[in-house]
């Protein structure tokens, strides 16, 4: 796959979670772990497709999945949690978005920092980022979901029952 096709692909992934959770939707637990998983792996896969990466590569990969992970944990906690006929749903917020701009701009000064001391361009994969900070988004908002005692919604129709969210169920 070409980089266009794959960022456009990348792009397209997160138009769709994020206009969906803007607008407030069931919470499941396919849909909150699905994307960040998907696109994780894609970022490790492309990761691992580098030849010749530096141990100072691979510190500061490290480092930028911990930022990555830590901010979408804090986006996490500005997620709206709500009770609708009886099951979650989410929606981001204000301080969701704002969140979003801040670790926007902190990652950006991040990848110039790792520019200029060296990082290898191929050891920085854009879907391991946005990955990783969904995954700490997951994580908090899974957290906060199972701890409120509310059950998750329902898979929808034509999904996989081995992932259904009754197993989630507090």
């Amino acid at each position: 796959m070409n980089t266009w096709m794959h960022m456009a692909l990348i792009a397209a992934v997160v138009v769709v979670v994020v206009v969906r959770r803007l607008r407030g939707e069931p919470l499941n637990a396919r849909d909150l772990f699905a994307p960040p998983v998907v696109l994780t792996g894609l970022g490790l896969w492309a990761l691992s497709q580098e030849h010749g990466l530096r141990t100072g590569d691979c510190v500061w990969v490290a480092a930028g999945a911990a930022l990555g992970t830590a901010f979408g944990a804090l986006r996490g906690a500005t997620i709206r949690l709500d009770e609708r006929d009886g099951v979650l749903w989410q929606r981001y917020t204000g301080w969701t978005f704002l969140v979003a701009v801040l670790s926007l701009a902190v990652m950006a000064g991040f990848a110039v920092l790792a520019e200029r001391n060296g990082l290898a361009p191929g050891a920085r994969p854009v879907q391991l980022s946005i990955g990783v900070g969904f995954l700490g988004e997951a994580l908090v908002v899974g957290y906060r979901a199972l701890s409120s005692g509310i059950p998750f919604a329902p898979e929808r129709r034509g999904s996989n029952p081995s992932l259904s969210s009754d197993r989630f169920r507090r």
